[in-house]
């Protein structure tokens, strides 16, 4: 039997091994030519916390740390949504053990989160083209810059993104508890359509602000900048946005643009 410590020091290095994960994966850590059976999507149920993998009481809730950067897992998964860039891992880590000692098939419907608790259950959306899945999170990643979530083999092939290596995704948790936001559909080949991406960078009531905004993105050579008028909610909002962009290298060097003007939090947009 593993003693409490040498538990800790087994999965910090673990963590460690998974540090590389979602760097922009390509397809030959894929199967190759390999005929591959498509599963379903993972089937959300209640499941119990895992003992392995969601850190521990550091005396600011269950923590862990990768790379001299520390992790706060989330007490529950009501209500997570966030849209940012996927990536996937595959043959380098079949076989190996998840973070909550589980065995990682490339060909199951799973993926790694940093802060959800494992197990979750997430419906993630490509947002290019609208397919989207079921993936059950039992793992711990990516641990790189920028990126959300890491995907099995299986499940970014079935968002169509194996050869870009990553996407712009939607993921919301599905949770048994309360009511969590709502979801879009998984669509049909016969349905799926182009989106427009783009980044929004603020919305103001007032229109002076949103140029504002605007003058200083194109001082710095942003460019493909515009103002959005929205009044879907009664009230006028002034939405500056930059895009469309084409996948997620442009946003990732769009994001390190717009940190470097103390822009933070941009949203993506779908239409």
């Amino acid at each position: 039997m593993i003693g409490h410590k040498s538990l800790y020091v087994f999965f910090f290095t673990l963590a460690l091994s998974l540090a590389g994960c979602g760097s922009g994966k390509i397809h030959r850590d894929g199967p190759g030519n390999a005929n591959i059976i498509i599963p379903g999507d993972a089937i959300p149920k209640p499941e119990a916390r895992s003992k392995y993998g969601n850190g521990r009481d550091l005396g600011n809730g269950a923590q862990y740390e990768v790379l001299n950067k520390t992790y706060t897992v989330m007490e529950n998964s009501t209500n997570y949504q966030e849209r940012g860039v996927a990536s996937w891992y595959g043959s380098k880590f079949h076989g190996n053990l998840t973070s909550n000692r589980e065995v990682y098939n490339m060909y199951g419907m799973t993926a790694a989160h940093k802060t959800l608790p494992l197990p979750t259950y997430v419906h993630v959306r490509n947002l290019r083209n609208n397919k989207s899945i079921v993936v059950r999170v039992n793992d711990r990643g990516p641990f790189v810059n920028n990126r959300i979530i890491d995907l099995s083999y299986i499940a970014a092939m079935k968002l169509d993104m194996i050869d870009d290596g990553t996407s712009l995704v939607e993921v919301t948790a599905i949770n048994f508890d309360k009511p969590t936001k709502k979801v879009v559909p998984s669509r049909t080949n016969s349905s799926i359509k182009s989106n427009q991406i783009y980044v929004q960078v603020g919305a103001f009531s007032d229109r002076s602000n949103a140029e504002r905004r605007l003058a200083i993105l194109s001082q710095a050579g942003v460019r493909k900048t515009l103002i959005h008028e929205d009044v879907s909610s009664g009230i006028t909002l002034f939405r500056v946005r930059i895009g469309p962009i084409a996948n997620a290298t442009q946003y990732d060097l769009l994001v390190e643009k717009l940190e470097g003007l103390g822009i933070t939090n941009p949203y993506l947009i779908a239409e």
